[in-house]
């Protein structure tokens, strides 16, 4: 790619802009990994195991969808306002739109037929067209912002940091506003209050998508006279990319890893310890040394590699949901803290893990001659949803293996109860020690590879 002439230089307002861009996108993001699966079975009573197949069958829409929108991210025309960043502003209003109506609680008292259809309809609206359709572009961004791998690392931790401020947002405020407490004295969803904070976060999305529109800047312009490849040729190529195909079985284990110990929370502080206030203090204790971390993103980096510092994040994280498996604590505080533990590090690998994608493209083109960065972050994107759903896929079918009762009005046995905490930590100890080990032993991309990449690319006469 070339650079476009009289334009600003890379700088803050970029990193800020890309950041809010990126709380856009986990307005809508985040409140669904937390709590659409909580509303599916507790506020609409939709049997576990369905829910969990419907996310997993989405993804194979997902194979589809994100393929289609990478390739039509590549061929958008260059506009005044970029490449990329233009589908900001298209799809910013539909992705808040098909967000809000994932969550209307009317619908509880609806025929179950209808109420699996209404479930079906608007997730893959919501998932599989409308964020597509954002996501692709706005992760596509960063290879077009700048060239330079401190530039990338940079935006990488700003948009890590910009997912933890609706993290915290939604992590520990919503909890407080979505559970109340039931004559018993067991807590119990709130069910009228889904829709009323998912019309917050959608506003707050299509806002933050706005905002990112008007403050990044595209400065690298699309290869011109570059060879027409077809979608055929192109996959075949992506395959034969082992940074690639490692980085996306990475992204998997690890947004498995991720999203079902968010989800599986809901449920442990819910029904295991009977507290949901642990949530919020979980979500905060988690969320904040995260914040006070990132400006080590960067440097970490730059100095020890993404590579090296995700090998050692990952077994730390292993280890720590290994010990909660063995020691099965019943100290709500315990488990908080062992958590917290097991996902510092992770915290700030978090921040850093969209660069691999930059890193993958640049591989991809000394390895092929061949720049398809839309395309490529597609296929990134699908794996890290392929993760979302094996996480949605565990957590609906073992929940439902394990004997959960939808809405149970005498709430849930203890063998019930115990196996929530299995869940909770056997699964990510597996998911967190597989990152490593792809990390250790597959992905090729070590720091002074990623180093003689950019030096070769800066080397090459463009195409």
């Amino acid at each position: 790619m070339d650079n476009i002439p009289n334009v600003s230089p890379f700088g803050w307002r970029d990193k800020i802009g890309y950041m809010i861009g990126n709380a856009a996108n986990d307005f809508t993001f985040v409140f669904a990994a937390l709590f659409l699966q909580v509303f599916y079975t507790d506020v609409l009573k939709i049997n576990t195991a369905i829910v969990g197949t419907m996310f997993l069958l989405s993804r194979v829409i997902d194979a589809v969808t994100d393929t289609v929108m990478g390739r039509i991210a590549d061929k958008t025309k260059m506009r005044k306002g970029g490449k990329f960043k233009q589908w900001l502003l298209w799809i910013s209003g539909p992705v808040a739109i098909s967000s809000f109506l994932m969550y209307q609680s009317s619908v509880a008292d609806a025929p179950m037929a209808l109420k699996i259809v209404y479930m079906f309809t608007t997730y893959i609206f919501w998932g599989s067209i409308c964020y597509t359709a954002i996501n692709i572009p706005y992760g596509s961004m960063a290879s077009v912002i700048s060239s330079e791998a401190d530039h990338r690392s940079s935006l990488s931790a700003f948009r890590g940091i910009g997912s933890i401020l609706p993290q915290i947002f939604i992590g520990i405020l919503m909890p407080l506003f979505l559970y109340t407490t039931s004559p018993d004295g067991r807590r119990i969803v709130n069910a009228q209050a889904f829709p009323i904070a998912a019309g917050l976060l959608s506003l707050a999305a299509a806002a933050g998508y706005i905002i990112c529109y008007f403050m990044c800047t595209e400065r690298l312009k699309p290869e011109e006279n570059r060879k027409k490849v077809s979608l055929k040729e192109t996959v075949k190529m992506l395959f034969k990319s082992r940074a690639l195909i490692a980085i996306c079985a990475v992204y998997i284990c690890f947004l498995g890893a991720q999203m079902l110990n968010q989800t599986i929370n809901n449920y442990i502080f819910k029904d295991y310890f009977s507290n949901t206030l642990g949530l919020t203090v979980m979500n905060a204790a988690g969320f904040i040394p995260m914040l006070v971390l990132s400006p080590l993103a960067v440097p970490i980096s730059k100095n020890i590699g993404k590579k090296e510092f995700g090998v050692f994040a990952s077994f730390v994280g292993a280890a720590a949901f290994a010990l909660l498996f063995v020691i099965k604590t019943t100290n709500m505080w315990i488990y908080i803290l062992f958590n917290v533990i097991g996902l510092m590090g992770f915290g700030i690998f978090n921040l850093i893990i969209w660069a691999f994608i930059g890193d993958v493209i640049d591989d991809c083109k000394l390895s092929f001659g061949q720049r398809d960065d839309g395309t490529i972050y597609a296929v990134c994107s699908f794996s890290r949803k392929v993760g979302q759903a094996i996480a949605s896929g565990i957590g609906g079918w073992s929940l439902a293996w394990i004997g959960y009762s939808e809405g149970a009005i005498s709430g849930q046995t203890e063998a019930v109860k115990n196996g929530i905490y299995s869940i909770a930590t056997a699964v990510p100890t597996v998911l967190y020690f597989t990152v490593g080990l792809l990390l250790l032993f597959v992905y090729p991309l070590s720091k002074n590879k990623v180093i003689a990449n950019i030096s070769a690319l800066k080397a090459k006469k463009p195409d």
